[in-house]
């Protein structure tokens, strides 16, 4: 007689899952184009469906989906502005399927995505998973070095989607699986952004459901920013952490304080290099160093190997700023963020 664990095993490998693709837009019909051409090309022969949520865009995407709707089982809806995380909850509401795919607007397929997915959930049934992210041949150098920089081991430890990451993995809304079961009991998405899928992930944890990486299961992430706007982004990052480890302290970990050490060392090795002591600047520089000749070997480019120096220093320095202020703020001053941060919150 099979135990009843074993029976769940069965019963979710012997399963079909239909997937409910869950895609908000936020004034990027351009987008919205090219990750539909791609989901074209995907090489998976059973049905599924895409569930496109407009969240109050000026520029909508209507025009681009109706070029896709004889082709594509797509759903569409306007609605106001909510924020991405709202948005995501307000297209699962809707979605027929068992199993939702959660993806950012800026991201393209490839052909094997799905054929991936389902080969894992088949066979290592969670209620959650994650992909990686990685850059197309196709983008450009600015964001094939900003892609290295977040998702390389030197700078983030492969918490984005590597094997043999430190820990639980906490997927991200760019590429994130959620079964409709573990939506309901869990509400979804919170009402802060960023940092609604790490918030998300804990309290699925807290529920009793796991998560896992299907590492084959990548997708291309184009990330539209400039050097400006990607400051921005990993910003807001740091400012989020300090409250999701006030939310949930058992999460807490030494390895969100890197970013912030990184600039306490960077401070170090300048001020004791202008007295004559150059060890700690020569290993600030073995290290950029290490980060660009990876950069340049896995792009075959020497410009972005260059620009991932550049973009890693961006990231720790946003990051790390982001982090003090708001540790600061919340756990030292105790503030309410939702009133210290009111931008980080819909």
């Amino acid at each position: 007689m099979l135990k009843m664990w074993d029976f769940l095993l069965y019963k979710h490998a012997s399963m079909e899952i239909y997937f409910s693709f869950i895609i908000p837009v936020y004034n990027r019909p351009h987008e919205i184009q090219e990750l539909l051409q791609s989901m074209l090309a995907m090489d998976y022969d059973k049905a599924y469906e895409i569930v496109i949520i407009e969240d109050g865009s000026t520029e909508t995407s209507e025009s681009v989906i109706k070029d896709f709707e004889d082709k594509l089982a797509i759903s569409y809806y306007q609605k106001e502005n909510t924020g991405p995380g709202d948005s995501r909850n307000y297209g699962m509401t809707r979605a027929k399927g068992d199993y939702n795919i959660i993806l950012d607007s800026d991201v393209i397929m490839p052909n094997n995505y799905l054929f991936e997915v389902d080969k894992f959930l088949s066979a290592n049934y969670v209620h959650c998973f994650g992909g990686p992210d990685d850059a197309h041949e196709s983008f450009s150098d600015l964001q094939k070095a900003i892609s290295y920089s977040m998702t390389s081991y030197l700078t983030t430890g492969g918490i984005r989607g590597r094997k043999n990451t430190m820990g639980k993995f906490q997927p991200r809304s760019f590429n994130m699986g959620l079964s409709k079961e573990a939506f309901n009991k869990s509400g979804g998405f919170g009402k802060i952004h960023p940092g609604e899928d790490p918030d998300l992930t804990i309290r699925l944890w807290k529920l009793g459901y796991n998560t896992a990486l299907i590492p084959d299961a990548k997708v291309f992430h184009k990330r539209r920013i400039s050097w400006e706007k990607f400051y921005v982004q990993v910003n807001k990052f740091g400012l989020v952490r300090p409250i999701l480890n006030k939310w949930h302290p058992e999460t807490a970990k030494l390895t969100y304080w890197f970013p912030s050490l990184f600039l306490g060392f960077i401070v170090a090795s300048v001020c004791t290099a202008l007295i004559g002591w150059w060890y700690l600047i020569a290993v600030l520089a073995s290290y950029l160093v290490l980060i660009s000749f990876g950069a340049t070997m896995h792009y075959k480019s020497i410009k972005i190997g260059l620009q991932s120096i550049l973009a890693v220093l961006i990231q720790f320095y946003g990051y790390g700023k982001g982090f003090l202020k708001s540790y600061y703020y919340i756990h030292l001053l105790k503030r309410n963020p939702k009133e210290q941060f009111k931008k980080l919150f819909f």
